[in-house]
């Protein structure tokens, strides 16, 4: 009878092992031919609609990530404030948003090898000559993303100055430009390669204020934190470095950024 018991409590014992085995996020993307990401759409150059098409950095390099697995891509369009939620439900498989590394997150989430570099600066109206260096933003309206880490980097900024700014939340970096254009913030705050690309594109608009006031901080994908997820995220990084090293990441990146950068290959130690 305990023979029989004490068989039984191990056949249990090794079956729950190989369920726990079976439960791989990466073997099912496998097996579906899908690989489900989501982002916000509304962060140029790195996710936006035109004409109702998603393109930017992260659709581009994904793309390519999807074809070192062999499978298809599948993109979804969620608030920035539902993405990171929405990966903790298991609602997709991935985060291609650009989310900077910061100590924080990294207790709670899996992060990728950099995609991008993510300093956090500042961007003025052109015509404004008030704003010439970080530390003129003292006492005036900056408006940001609301949840970024770049808005939270203005915010512990302005306490070192002699009056801080006063810093509003928009629902995405392009409500916060469209209130700069206006009038109604004086300087919009966001990733260096985020304002590089808005200056560009309205330069009679919009001007970077330099040099960047944020620690050097990089973008990265992001996956969960569960022993499942972990194939997953490994298989992720590398594809990333395949790419970088033969070449492609850097053509990604001229193509939106108008230069290539050099990244970590491996996650680095986040500043913040």
């Amino acid at each position: 009878m305990f023979k029989t018991a004490l068989l039984g409590a191990t056949l249990l014992v090794a079956g729950v092992a190989a369920g726990t085995a079976m439960a791989d996020t990466l073997a099912d993307v496998k097996k579906a031919g899908v690989f489900t990401v989501a982002t916000e759409m509304q962060f140029p150059p790195f996710d936006f609609l035109e004409n109702n098409e998603y393109k930017g950095v992260d659709k581009d390099l994904f793309d390519e990530v999807a074809k070192e697995l062999g499978v298809k891509a599948k993109y979804m369009d969620l608030p920035w404030t539902s993405v990171l939620p929405g990966l903790e439900a298991k609602k997709f498989d991935l985060v291609i948003a650009p989310v900077t590394i910061t100590k924080e997150r990294t207790k709670r989430y899996a992060f990728t090898v950099p995609i991008s570099e993510a300093t956090a600066a500042l961007m003025k109206r052109a015509d404004d000559k008030t704003i010439n260096k970080p530390e003129d933003i003292a006492g005036k309206k900056v408006g940001g993303g609301k949840g970024t880490s770049q808005l939270a980097q203005v915010k512990e900024y302005g306490q070192t100055l002699p009056t801080p700014p006063d810093v509003r939340e928009y629902v995405d970096s392009n409500q916060s430009y469209a209130d700069l254009a206006a009038g109604r913030v004086d300087a919009s705050v966001n990733s260096l390669p985020n304002l590089n690309f808005a200056a560009a594109q309205r330069k009679d608009t919009f001007a970077v204020v330099l040099p960047p006031f944020g620690k050097p901080s990089y973008f990265s994908w992001v996956g969960r934190l569960d022993e499942n997820d972990k194939s997953l995220v490994e298989a992720v990084n590398a594809a990333l470095v395949k790419i970088q090293k033969d070449g492609r990441m850097a053509t990604i990146q001229k193509k939106w950024f108008g230069v290539s950068q050099e990244l970590p290959t491996t996650v680095p130690e986040p500043q913040l």
